[in-house]
């Protein structure tokens, strides 16, 4: 099982800012261990992660099983033809995120339609704008007090009702009994799908994604633990990374540090055997570039591709 996520590895006005991460998450799921970052590519587009996947082995490809990710159509279309017998999973906190993204532009659309201008610390709208997001489980009765006359009068009824979807959504990804949390998640997918008036757009944009997304959405109810939460944890170590050495301009000196700070190169034998093995390795590999000069690039890359080899057991030493 993997996870992958884009990430932004620094903030210039030229050039690709943004790389894919690809994490094993196979430690998480099966409670051995901390996921790990297994690579890092350059860019975030349908053609980067395709062509990272066609050029693992074919052994590795049919081993993995299952894919986390995020709501990024590109990632989910380079999955669907490279791996179509893996199993892509939608977990709750993107899918959730989806809805609240869909009331903060019915609420933004209504402000303006209502006052002319965006929200201001005087607009009921604006005050309640964290509120809305919070579940209706949680609320406080200073909350209840302060979304009573929110809702209470005709002008906001689109709002009301996106964040009705929003928080039957919240629901059933809280719900414990993993059954009755797919059948909620699924009548809601229904719901959302049609029968919504024209005026509420951003409903309609979200039923139409769900709809679209369903199997991912579902599938995270069939397989317990199969969640892109790790993903975005050791994304957020990168940030960390980032944050602290943002000097970095060399994208293969970010790669190397990224992997040894995310635990891509943690030896899983002793360390001396394992780096005899993987020195034996990295000496064969083609190195070479022009003029005879050492190509780091053909370097880094060929050792993302045992460390990804060795994460599903296709190394002959794990």
């Amino acid at each position: 099982m993997i996870g992958v996520d884009e990430h932004v590895w620094r903030h210039t006005r030229r050039g690709d800012k943004y790389v894919t991460v690809i994490i094993d998450l196979t430690p998480i799921r099966d409670r051995t261990g901390s996921s790990r970052l297994l690579a890092m590519i350059e860019g975030r587009s349908k053609r980067a992660f395709t062509t990272w996947l066609a050029e693992r082995p074919k052994r590795w490809r049919e081993a993995l099983e299952v894919l986390a990710m995020d709501g990024f159509t590109a990632f989910k279309t380079a999955t669907t033809e490279e791996l179509p017998d893996a199993v892509t999973v939608m977990d709750p906190f993107h899918v959730v995120c989806l809805a609240g993204d869909a009331v903060d532009r019915c609420g933004r659309r209504v402000q303006q339609d209502l006052h002319g201008h965006p929200g201001r610390a005087s607009d009921p709208l604006y005050r309640a704008t964290r509120t809305l997001h919070s579940g209706a489980d949680l609320l406080t009765d200073r909350q209840h007090q302060r979304l009573a006359p929110l809702f209470g009068v005709d002008d906001h009824v689109q709002v009301e009702a996106t964040c009705g979807i929003d928080q039957r959504m919240i629901a059933a990804s809280r719900e414990p009994d993993r059954t009755k949390g797919r059948q909620l998640m699924t009548a809601l997918i229904e719901s959302a799908s049609h029968g919504i008036p024209t005026a509420l757009t951003e409903p309609i944009s979200l039923g139409q994604i769900l709809k679209k997304r369903a199997p991912d959405v579902l599938a995270y109810f069939e397989r317990p633990g199969n969640s892109s939460g790790p993903t975005e944890a050791k994304n957020g170590r990168l940030e960390h990374l980032r944050g602290s050495a943002l000097r970095f301009r060399n994208l293969i000196n970010y790669m190397a540090t990224s992997l040894l700070k995310t635990g891509g190169f943690r030896p899983r034998l002793h360390p001396a055997s394992r780096r005899a093995v993987l020195d034996s390795a990295l000496a064969s590999a083609p190195v070479q570039g022009v003029g005879g000069q050492v190509d780091h690039m053909e370097r880094v890359r060929h050792r993302h591709i045992l460390v990804c080899e060795e994460s599903l057991g296709v190394l002959p030493w794990v």
